[in-house]
């Protein structure tokens, strides 16, 4: 039996927790530390290891709910926007169609592998799963076996064996940023040299997905006008609870029965979100999935076990039958999502599993090699039959037209004065488009730079007299780093002029039908001659029908040499183009952001004895 409260999200919390309080705790309530130490100490009391074991799993849970309430409801309501969740959603007729689009698109490229006794295989997926929802439906992927070039078929296994004497399958240890990425290890044998080239090689990936699509997914927006109120449609009702400035409750009930292939999985129906009067979308600073019966409940059950003194069968069949009834007689779903910034409006969408569709696949993915550099000079075909849409496009697109003013009010100053001989000060900004067409012929010029004292009322005070060695800037990571032993004086100021890097970006638009010349299109591959169209100075992004932008599935870069074109790159993407917006670099501007910057102080060792 679980008896740890149910977190669905890291970070959530409502509850005024643990216990009874005497009537000198009821004038000052008890703070969260003193909760927390005055809980420790009653396990130290606990003999019995299964009753403290459980004891300690659901008090822990408990009181990190209410951590994170806390923590939730002080944080400043800074405005911070964010993607819109549902945009996978609402670009397939269907939640049917978007599985199918899942499955349909999964493919496995072989990577470059430093090791002649490794080789490297990345699954890609049409989605990432990265946005704040996630992938929506109930979901499983699980790899069984690679075959290789010999036909020999190399189970999967969980972990590398240092032993196992064979070829193995295993998660890739050295992939941090794609988890999902596998290794073929090959045996290493003392004294025999084998190149990578020379062992069996992997042809293709065998593995199984299923994934649960609901019935239908229904939208609810909602306002200030809509609270307390309820609003149906067919089998569901949702009721908003509250709505503040920066978070909102809801309330949802569907009567009819979650659909047996479900029953016992665990399920978020609701996707909840919040434009502000811009009409953008604001970022979810967390949120809360258990309402307040649920956790009054879970405070009862702790507190009956508070009061035993040894863990027993019939205690646990107790707790069993009690949470049973509490669960069976939960017909709604509750939440309490808290967001960056002030809210106008909220967006409440509802995925109802009364009824789903279950989808069970096998897979057998052929392996693929796309470089990113090669000197081949035949076009590999990567024409996958579904069609992705970049929804993240429009809005990196954007500082495509960024000014000297929106890139200097960009720019955030940190410090670090941890090591006195290497303090520094970063001139940072949010990486956008516009850094991406910079090129790599950054001229920064001067960089004048003088530290000052401080004086008796607190202001800028006089120049320090420094050796060339005491400081060193670096304009193109935007970096001053500092050595303070070097320093005749402490410096309390640092005043001069950083170099910012601005690209005048010129931008078009081409119908399929009509490409000039340099650019070519082959089922769902963009070719550009890059003498004409030279990356460091050009961007294509695509468009189907739809008007919507093509998600690119990867770049290879060809270099033919004689054998062909000098040189050209090939975009694939998810669907066919039909219209190429092009961004052309046209100059590059210098931007001096002229700063006078405090400086942190350092900490003083203290003095030897």
């Amino acid at each position: 039996m679980d008896l740890r409260l149910p977190l669905m999200v890291a970070g959530l919390g409502l509850i005024s927790l643990i216990g009874g309080c005497s009537p000198s705790d009821e004038k000052r309530p008890q703070s969260l530390e003193d909760k927390t130490a005055q809980f420790e100490q009653s396990l130290d009391a606990i003999a019995d290891p299964k009753l403290k074991s459980a004891i300690a799993s659901l008090g822990s849970s408990l009181l990190l709910l209410e951590r994170a309430q806390q923590k939730l409801a002080s944080k400043p309501i800074e405005t911070e926007y964010g993607d819109d969740s549902m945009a996978l959603l609402k670009h397939y007729p269907t939640p049917q169609a978007l599985v199918d689009t899942y499955i349909n698109g999964l493919f496995v490229l072989r990577k470059d592998s430093s090791s002649d006794y490794l080789t490297d295989l990345q699954p890609v997926f049409p989605f990432n799963f990265n946005i704040p929802a996630e992938f929506p439906f109930p979901h499983g992927l699980e790899w069984q076996s690679v075959t290789l070039s010999n036909k020999q078929v190399i189970a999967f296994q969980p972990e590398w064996s240092e032993t196992d004497p064979g070829i193995q399958l295993s998660p890739s240890s050295s992939s941090l940023t794609n988890p999902d990425d596998l290794t073929v290890a090959y045996p290493f044998i003392e004294g025999l040299e084998v190149a990578n080239a020379n062992q069996p090689q992997p042809q293709s990936l065998q593995g199984k997905v299923e994934i649960i699509a609901p019935r239908r997914v229904v939208t609810f927006n909602l306002s200030k006008k809509d609270l307390g109120q309820t609003r149906s449609d067919d089998n569901l009702r949702i009721t908003l609870r509250a709505l503040e400035k920066n978070y909102a409750q809801v309330e949802v009930t569907n009567s009819a029965a979650l659909a047996s292939e479900v029953s016992d999985t665990p399920l978020n129906p609701l996707i909840v979100q919040a434009r502000d009067k811009t009409g953008q979308f604001l970022s979810r600073a967390g949120s809360i999935n258990e309402g307040p019966e649920q956790i009054a409940f879970y405070q009862t059950q702790l507190a009956q076990m508070q009061k035993q003194t040894a863990w027993s069968e019939a205690f646990e069949k107790q707790l069993d039958e009690q949470t049973q009834a509490f669960e069976s007689k939960q017909v709604s779903h509750y939440t309490k999502v808290y967001f960056n910034g002030v809210i106008d409006t909220l967006e409440v969408n509802v995925l109802d599993f009364s009824s789903v569709t279950v989808t069970r696949k096998d897979l057998a993915l052929p392996v693929r090699r796309f470089d990113r550099v090669t000197t081949d000079k035949t076009i590999q075909p990567l024409n996958l039959p579904i069609v992705v849409y970049d929804d993240q496009a429009s809005t990196w697109l954007k500082s495509a037209t960024l000014d000297q003013e929106q890139l200097k009010n960009s720019v955030r100053i940190s410090q670090s004065v941890e090591d006195a001989s290497a303090a520094r000060i970063e001139f940072d900004h949010p990486k956008s488009f516009n850094d991406e067409l910079l090129g790599a012929s950054l001229s920064p010029g001067d960089t004048p730079l003088t530290f000052f004292t401080q004086n008796d009322q607190g202001k800028l005070g006089k120049p320090i007299e420094l050796p060339p060695e005491a400081f060193v800037i670096d304009p193109i990571a935007a970096t001053i780093t500092y050595d303070l032993t070097l320093f005749p004086e402490t410096p309390a100021y640092a005043v001069g002029s950083m170099p910012l890097f601005l690209a005048d970006i010129e931008k078009g638009s081409v119908e399929a039908s009509a490409l000039p010349k340099g650019l070519e299109l082959k089922e769902n591959a963009l070719i550009v001659d890059q003498k004409r169209f030279p990356a460091q100075d050009w961007r294509f992004f695509a468009k189907d029908g739809s008007g919507h932008y093509l998600k690119e599935i990867l770049t290879v870069s060809h270099d033919a040499g004689a054998q062909g074109r000098d040189l050209f790159d090939v975009h694939y993407f998810y669907g066919k183009p039909t219209t190429l917006e092009t961004y052309q670099r046209t100059d590059l501007e210098t931007v001096e952001y002229g700063f006078e910057v405090k400086l942190d102080k350092a900490e003083t060792a203290p003095p030897a004895d």
